[in-house]
């Protein structure tokens, strides 16, 4: 889906998240992939002009990959060392700690993907 994101939309993004682990029986990453998930629609909130993106929600055999796509070619990183009192600048390192892998893929074309994904254990939801 092609959306314009604000400050509001990280609670309905999640709310779809949600709706689509439930249905994939994946309950058990439903906390870690909406922390995720509301920290890079942050980024794209912060640092993306127009706060265009896409996002894909993606069941994969082993769990579940969110990507956001903008047409932003500043590529996000996580800061060595984050200052402890500065009120961001933490995000992506919330998002390594609670995903089993995340990365960025620049395009060609200017933008890039920002994906992350979430590993469902070997018990039932």
């Amino acid at each position: 889906m092609h959306i314009t994101v604000g400050d509001h939309s990280a609670r309905h993004l999640r709310r779809i998240l949600r709706w689509y682990l439930a249905s994939w029986s994946m309950t058990s990453l439903i906390d870690a992939a909406e922390l995720a998930l509301t920290e890079l629609t942050a980024n794209v909130v912060r640092h993306v002009p127009g706060r265009h993106c896409h996002v894909l929600i993606l069941a994969r055999p082993t769990g579940v990959r969110v990507e956001l796509t903008d047409d932003c070619a500043e590529l996000p990183h996580a800061p060595a060392r984050p200052d402890e009192l500065a009120e961001s600048g933490r995000g992506l390192l919330i998002v390594a700690a609670v995903t089993n892998r995340w990365g960025v893929l620049p395009h060609s074309w200017g933008g890039k993907t920002v994906w992350f994904e979430c590993d469902k254990s070997d018990e039932p939801d």
